[in-house]
């Protein structure tokens, strides 16, 4: 275990920036050779994966990880890709071409999602020898495609620059194509979260959809693909429309619309800093790093872990701590994260990138929370960069930031390897591929690395949002006997539902007394999770748990006939 860098707190910002940068330095190389040793065919890790298939984890007993995930798989080789694309790494080329070839194959394999043309991009994961996985599993998940999608584009981006545009067009773009037509067909339809339990809407998705969707209009524009432009830019119009319904007036953002949780998650965190575009400021409408919003969720979501772990015992509050999933984590009993600890650093270094690129940071009521952890009597308004209010807050939020980094070097091993959690010692799946790819972004961002713009610069949030689709109708009967002035509202997993809020839930009718009934438009071939719920004199009774859970028909109508419990 390395010495605990901790207590440096106490002493100058230098030694605590010397320190973290010592551990930054060392720990790069270890997080890239290990990262690159768990993709195939060559990783010694990866012993059986195909060429660019990459791993989630060498383990394969508690937890079984020897899988490929389409998500996790899309965020390493975005980070590679950036990499190679930056000048830093240029000897990733073979490797990128590699992940260009496993995608031809993995998009054309039938699953249990579907086929390539009936969902089956939407598979979460796959065999290490691009094999469909056929065991019962969240799906599904909607975000890989976006996610691969952003990674190829800003691919196909480079090359167009080093004037390779018949491989962009002849060979990425079709790839490419595949996985943003399914997210502007599919954006609005229920998914499993980043975590693959919830399965609603969730902000990630939500928001790696609309990046990809600005990405796929901008390099079909240049390469002359223009009749799909106004077909991408119009979802990704209704989509940024829908991402403002996450945010939650007390102060931080839903992760997720279902899956009855206090909705902090650090889902939130790793939006922010994968749809991070300096170029837009500190844009509230994107969520970006250094926004009032981001902010003010960041401070609620670290919040929320001050007493929960052991680790972070005797930690004054503002100060950096571990941090997991989200609070009520009970998976191997719920342990921080390195790639959640690292991401709240993550954003921070890249809030500070753009308030020293424009030279003033502002402060509003609802971000004063956050800064007001560093300048105590900090007032609205905005702080030029002449300003010693603004070098105060700067200061203060980098050692904050560096103190993120530094909890991760006291839980890091001499070896420098990064599993998934760690409490003590590292727990859960070993060499977490994603946990090495979480390092060498954090680790970029400290050293202003700005990744390339995707458009969220000037977006207009439109006035109506348009959840466009097909859709049935569905009716809900539920046999419940009740007394005089009670009534019965169903609610659940989609906005037509209500997104499990009492408040907007929909009314059933007794017509039929004891049958309660209602029939309402829900999204066509969609998954949703429901329960029914009883309102006497504004006190809201639910049922009993499980959810129930349906999927509505492709075309035609649907119903269902349940007795309340």
């Amino acid at each position: 275990m390395r010495s605990c860098i901790c207590s440096l707190l106490l002493a100058s910002g230098l030694a605590w920036s010397q320190s973290v940068s010592s551990f930054i330095n060392s720990e790069v190389p270890v997080a890239k050779a290990n990262l690159l040793a768990n993709i195939g065919p060559s990783g010694s890790q990866s012993q059986g994966a195909f060429a660019g298939v990459v791993i989630a984890s060498p383990s394969t007993v508690n937890p079984d990880y020897l899988f490929s995930w389409t998500r996790d798989s899309a965020l390493v080789f975005g980070e590679l890709i950036n990499e190679f694309t930056s000048g830093r790494d240029t000897t990733l080329r073979s490797q990128i071409d590699n992940y260009v070839g496993s995608t031809q194959q993995i998009q054309q394999i039938p699953n249990p999602s579907g086929t390539v043309t009936t969902g089956g991009l939407g598979e979460p994961k796959f065999n290490i020898n691009e094999t469909a996985f056929t065991e019962p599993w969240g799906r599904p998940q909607r975000d890989g495609p976006a996610l691969r999608a952003s990674a190829l584009i800003l691919w196909a981006d480079f090359l167009l620059s080093e004037n390779n545009a018949s491989y962009v067009v002849n060979t990425l773009w079709p790839l490419i194509q595949l996985d943003i037509d399914y997210v502007a067909g599919n954006w609005n339809q229920s998914t499993f979260d980043l975590w693959e339990e919830v399965d609603s809407s969730s902000f990630f998705t939500t928001a790696v959809q609309h990046r990809s969707l600005r990405l796929g209009s901008s390099l079909a524009s240049a390469i002359g693909q223009t009749s799909v432009v106004s077909g991408y830019t119009s979802q990704a119009a209704n989509i940024l429309c829908f991402l403002q319904s996450y945010w939650n007036t007390a102060g931080f953002i839903t992760a997720n619309t279902g899956g009855g949780r206090s909705g902090k998650d650090s889902n939130t965190i790793l939006t922010s800093i994968h749809t991070f575009d300096a170029s837009a400021g500190c844009d509230a409408a994107t969520f970006q790093p250094c926004s009032d919003k981001a902010l003010a969720n960041l401070l609620t979501y670290v919040n929320s872990f001050q007493g929960l772990y052991t680790i972070n015992s005797g930690i004054p509050s503002g100060q950096a701590i571990a941090t997991g999933r989200y609070p009520e984590d009970v998976y191997f009993n719920g342990n921080p994260w390195y790639l959640t600890t690292l991401a709240v650093a993550e954003q921070l270094y890249d809030a500070l990138i753009v308030w020293n690129q424009q030279g003033s940071i502002t402060v509003t009521s609802i971000s004063q929370p956050f800064f007001s952890l560093f300048f105590p009597s900090i007032a609205t308004g905005t702080y030029t960069s002449s300003s010693s209010t603004f070098a105060t807050l700067v200061n203060a939020i980098q050692i904050y930031a560096d103190g993120f980094v530094a909890i991760v070097a006291e839980f890091t091993p001499l070896n420098g390897g990064l599993s998934e959690q760690f409490v003590g010692t590292p727990v859960s799946a070993n060499d977490l591929t994603w946990s090495y790819a979480a390092m060498l972004s954090v680790a970029g961002a400290r050293n202003g690395f700005i990744p390339p713009s995707w458009g969220a610069e000037g977006l207009t949030v439109p006035s109506t949002c348009q959840r466009q689709g097909p859709t049935v109708s569905f009716t809900f009967n539920v046999q419940a006997t009740t007394v005089f002035g009670e009534n019965i509202f169903v609610t659940g997993s989609l906005n037509e539902l209500a997104n499990w809020s009492p408040a907007g839930a929909v009314p059933l009718s007794a017509a039929d007394y004891p049958i309660w009934s209602v029939t309402t438009t829900l999204p066509a071939n969609t998954n949703f999770q429901y329960k029914y719920i009883r309102i006497f004199n504004g006190v809201v009774t639910w049922e009993s748990d499980p959810n129930l859970s349906l999927t509505t028909p492709a075309n035609g109508t649907g119903e269902v006939n349940d007795v309340w419990r």
